[in-house]
């Protein structure tokens, strides 16, 4: 392993440290950082800047994404990114022209990476580095060198971190997979001279930390999903993650084994298809039919792979469920493979999808039916093993919940680590010189994309969406003179709240309006000149009304108009 920079030499000032802004303590949304140089002027490289998506809790909110503000203010030399899943390369688009640094990634990565660009309009902004598979280069005091790992998506890479300080192993998401399909196997000697050599801390995926054994071979997927569509007749659909080539090429392969066409629906396929060919990974010796063409082929010679494994409503799968696909129509016969696992959070939508299919007809095979699925993300035994490699003085879980992390802590101790450390976002852990320990709390937390705009988590408008969502919302207008004389209302408009039938919708109305009403005419004179009094007045009257009809305290907003 090369060393750092010719000529670079500690300074007594000098500290290496971590900041996790994303990925600890939950799955998902990966940033995480590392800092060289004396406290008040630190150099800094970012590794991976992804998201998490919105759920129940965020109305209105399609993607979340850490807050990179910290290190808006501080020198960051480079992002460099581990591997193309969203939760580590999905934020780059929108957080990119707030930190304005150069950024590295391998190939099939660098594809996925130029589309975000291009839909965020800085393609001709920033500056993209491809690194070959292995490859190594400087970032001011950082040398870093890529691992070979595999994952469940092509080029994963574990990047060894070398400053004067010490060595760090950050490993992105990764398993052991002896046959993984596509790409290499784990550089399992690789990750042996890097422990010789010394490590002084490793950053490791935890997500599987509660699983004994093995997360298992796509090898063996491959097999299954052969032996399973080749016992199938009708149309057949298999849905899972676009990212995963490797799956991808096995249901290309079961589909050539059974003689059938393979149909790609849904953007996200269709895009990671491309990007594994432009870049030489997919190469399959199948026939590839448009979707309107396979809708006119007999219905056992066709195989359509699609997008919407999780339930995703705007997904290819959630339409075919719905029959509002234009050109995938299934019915009683037919057949969908969930090849995937149901990401937590994702239940209910996944039911949904899977039932709208079952009232079709449709048979819904799944991994608990079959074994067409594993993880991509190491289980216990894997996690042994990589510590026997990579043996490091110092380690740091990250990319898994509070229950992950600790449990990843634990196993740690029991293979002899000398020192553990579970951080959260926003912990500023000094690596060296020294024992590592957490030196600060940075500010740190959640950005909502809201329509085109960026957001804070707390910001209002999110707080009053959550709010209508409970108790609903009603409208109360007047129109008032100059001198405070009732020209015209009150008028309603309520939404969101309990359907009370015509006649019992009417008096609730009424009661409404009486309510104002009353309200305005309590008002003294001077008061009823004030709009802003006129309002409040309002508000809590039609709310203290509507808990007495419905038993809720809607959210309520008075407009008046001076005329």
């Amino acid at each position: 392993m090369q060393g750092h920079k010719p000529g670079m030499k500690k300074n007594t000032e000098d500290e290496f440290v971590f900041l996790p802004l994303g990925g600890s303590g939950e799955i998902g949304m990966n940033l995480n950082a590392y800092g060289y140089g004396p406290a008040d002027d630190r150099t800094w490289i970012i590794m991976d800047i992804g998201v998490t998506f919105g759920d129940a809790a965020t109305p209105g909110i399609d993607v979340i994404m850490p807050d990179p503000t910290y290190l808006e203010s501080e020198n960051v030399i480079g992002i460099v990114l581990t591997h193309a899943h969203e939760d580590h390369i999905g934020a780059i688009g929108h957080l990119w022209r707030r930190l304005k640094a150069p950024v590295y990634c391998t190939p099939f990565t660098a594809y996925l990476v130029k589309d975000k660009l291009r839909e965020a309009g800085l393609i001709d902004d920033v500056d993209l580095n491809i690194v070959p598979m292995k490859g190594a280069f400087d970032l001011g005091p950082f040398h870093l060198r890529l691992v070979t790992l595999t994952h469940s998506i092509p080029e994963p890479n574990g990047v060894v971190i070398e400053t004067p300080l010490g060595v760090v192993m950050h490993t992105g998401d990764w398993k052991i997979d002896p046959d993984p399909l596509v790409g290499e196997a784990t550089d399992a000697a690789a990750l042996t001279e890097i422990g010789h050599r010394g490590v002084l801390a490793m950053v490791c995926d935890s997500t599987n930390a509660l699983v004994e054994g093995t997360a298992g071979s796509e090898a063996d997927v491959r097999k299954e999903l052969i032996k399973l569509v080749g016992e199938l007749s009708g149309k057949v659909v298999v849905a899972c993650f676009a990212s995963n080539v490797a799956r991808v090429s096995s249901v290309i392969e079961a589909a050539r084994a059974a003689g059938r066409h393979v149909c790609f629906v849904g953007r996200s396929m269709k895009r990671i298809v491309a990007a594994a060919q432009s870049v030489g990974i997919l190469k399959e010796d199948a026939i590839f039919v448009g979707e309107e063409e396979a809708a006119h082929l007999p219905d056992d010679y066709v195989l359509y792979l699609a997008t919407g494994s999780q339930g995703e409503a705007r997904a290819a799968l959630a339409k075919i469920a719905h029959g509002a696909h234009p050109a995938v129509k299934l019915s009683s016969g037919d057949t969908v493979i969930f090849s995937s696992r149901v990401i937590p959070g994702n239940e209910i939508p996944i039911k949904d999808v899977q039932n709208h299919l079952v009232e079709r007809g449709v048979k819904v095979i799944t991994d608990r039916d079959r074994d067409i699925h594993v993880s991509g993300h190491p289980c216990k035994d894997e996690l042994r093993q990589m510590y026997q490699w990579v043996r490091p003085k110092i380690a740091i879980p990250v990319h898994g919940e509070a229950r992950h992390l600790k449990e990843h802590a634990a196993l740690a101790k029991s293979l002899q680590v000398e020192q553990t450390i579970v951080p959260r976002n926003g912990d500023m852990i000094r690596l060296a010189p020294g024992a590592a320990e957490i030196i600060d709390e940075t500010p740190n937390g959640r950005l909502h994309l809201d329509g085109s705009r960026l957001v804070q988590a707390d910001d209002s408008a999110l707080r009053e969406r959550r709010k209508i969502a409970v108790v609903g919302h009603i409208t109360v207008t007047v129109a008032v003179s100059g001198k405070g004389a009732l020209v015209s209302g009150p008028a309603l408009c309520v939404r969101g709240l309990p359907d009370l039938g015509d006649a019992d919708e009417g008096e609730a109305i009424e009661a409404l309006e009486e309510a104002a009403d009353d309200a305005f005419s309590a008002l003294k004179p001077v008061q009823k000149q004030d709009p802003n009094q006129i309002e409040e007045a309002l508000e809590r009257a039609v709310r203290r009304q509507a808990e007495r009809i419905w038993g809720k305290r809607p959210l309520v907003d008075a407009m008046v108009l001076t005329v």
